[in-house]
């Protein structure tokens, strides 16, 4: 029981630091304009030219849901990214491009990502539940079940880091090559190194809780 509750404290703690590195980053950078004189959901624009992708659609969505829907081939950016014209939304929206520019290009770990989302969302749900009935049940059947159904929670986490810093990348590549301002390349990567780190801090976490799974069940 002391392993689980040192495991909580740690997962806490990741969720938590990573967090608010993130929105420290967002904010100090939400204030720098940048000198492109384009929001972002402009510069997304630019950038889907560039690329030669003209089948995808921008639109404004929720405030802190940015992302790139590949059924619908949607950007979705933030009102703070859609409208504004700073080194946050210009960087933002350039890294939902790149995974626009993933999906047109056929990059691999993105169309294995999107094949186990299903998955990986009804796993992410019932994992839980089946565990308890095992434990409850004292059914070892049910246990193993849910370790197999967290693995792939796990398994689609470790996918979308590539998929993260793959955007990220070709982001940074695009605004280099349209001669950035280096203070603001500087800050753009700031901002898009904060936003990984969201999702290796979860990657990590998940992995500590398979872990205990697994000794749990060996035990």
């Amino acid at each position: 029981m002391t392993y689980y509750w040192l495991l909580i404290i740690v997962t806490l703690a990741l969720g938590m630091g990573a967090s608010g590195y993130v929105r420290q980053q967002l904010n100090k950078y939400s204030k720098f304009r940048s000198s492109s004189g384009l929001t972002g959901a402009q510069a997304a624009a630019q950038m889907l030219r560039t690329y030669g992708v003209s089948d995808v659609s921008i639109v404004k969505g929720n405030e802190g849901q940015d992302h790139y829907d590949p059924r619908s081939k949607t950007i979705a950016l933030s009102p703070s990214v859609f409208d504004y014209c700073t080194v946050t939304a210009y960087a933002t929206a350039c890294h939902e491009v790149g995974h626009a520019c993933q999906h047109a290009q056929g990059y691999l770990p993105l169309n294995v990502r999107s094949a186990i989302v299903p998955v990986a969302n009804l796993a992410s749900n019932a994992w839980i539940f089946v565990l308890l009935m095992g434990i409850f049940f004292q059914m070892t059947q049910f246990i193993d079940l849910a370790i197999i159904m967290y693995a792939l929670v796990v398994l689609f986490q470790i996918v979308t880091l590539p998929v993260e810093f793959n955007a990220s990348h070709r982001a940074m590549d695009y605004m280099k090559a349209i001669n950035m301002p280096q203070n603001e390349l500087t800050a753009s990567y700031s901002v898009l190194r904060a936003c990984a780190l969201t999702y290796v801090a979860a990657a990590l976490a998940s992995l500590l809780q398979l872990v205990y799974l697994l000794g749990l069940r060996n035990n």
